[in-house]
């Protein structure tokens, strides 16, 4: 019988239904989100509970058999939230818990070269968003920035941050996943936010960031307009190092 281990969707909940996969020595498995498990007549469904030090006994094992490449990439292959990520991770896991060699770099494997492929569509996300996002100051002080990646890479993001903009209390938060990480001048904490859906418009901003924000933006396009040679104009250039899809983050892009 096939089993379909269903869990939160965390990163500690995976660590736990690996560890329960182990416990029960299951061989025949498929590892899946609550929201994109589907019940079948043919496989077992189980709820798999998240549990912090299972998980921790989990992560304990991998670090002693993987290198710290190995490891990083098989937290990065996991944020990507690709269709049966979890099971080739899995397969990975396995293979370096039940072997003396590290096989993160085997590309003659195709799991292991489709886990090697996502994760380096993660890590090009991630130093897009570290290139990318912008932030206003809010009426309270605040620095406040929204994103919406491609993959669920605001965790990486969030050393970068913190070391560039340690000065000062910023939000970055992510629409699309709804949630965001809140600098404190002291630590970082995750956090969730409600968020009308209308509130980050362009008509909205007086509402919500500070005169001087608004003034700063509008200085900033000015600029930006003023200092562009049309006759130089290289879209095709200008596009391949500032995709379109990024540009609703970068003030220079938005209308007067």
């Amino acid at each position: 019988m096939s089993f379909i281990l269903k869990y939160d969707g965390s990163f500690e909940g995976f660590l736990s239904t690996i560890f329960y996969a182990y416990e029960q020595k299951l061989s025949h498995f498929s590892i899946k989100k609550d929201s994109l498990a589907t019940t079948t007549f043919f496989d077992e469904t189980i709820t798999i509970p998240t549990e912090t030090e299972k998980a921790k006994r989990v992560w304990k094992g991998i670090s002693k058999k993987c290198s710290v490449n190995g490891r990083k990439n098989i937290y990065r292959a996991f944020l990507s939230e690709f269709p049966d990520i979890e099971d080739k991770l899995s397969y990975y896991i396995q293979l370096e818990l039940s072997s003396k060699q590290h096989w993160n770099s085997n590309y003659a494997d195709p799991i292991i070269l489709k886990i090697a492929q996502v994760v380096k569509v993660v890590r090009r996300e991630k130093h897009r968003m570290d290139a990318f996002v912008r932030f206003k100051q809010t009426k309270d002080g605040v620095y406040f920035a929204t994103i919406e990646p491609d993959f669920n890479v605001l965790p990486l993001n969030v050393s970068h941050f913190k070391n560039r903009f340690a000065d000062q209390e910023w939000i970055i938060y992510d629409l699309k996943r709804k949630y965001g990480v809140h600098y404190n001048l002291k630590e970082v904490n995750f956090i969730e936010i409600a968020l009308e859906k209308d509130s980050l418009k362009e008509s909205k901003q007086s509402l919500y960031f500070s005169e001087k924000e608004q003034a700063f933006q509008e200085l900033w396009k000015n600029y930006f307009k003023s200092t562009n040679i049309e006759s130089r104009k290289n879209m095709k250039l200008h596009i391949k190092h500032v995709p379109k899809r990024y540009w609703k983050y970068l003030s220079e892009k938005q209308p007067f």
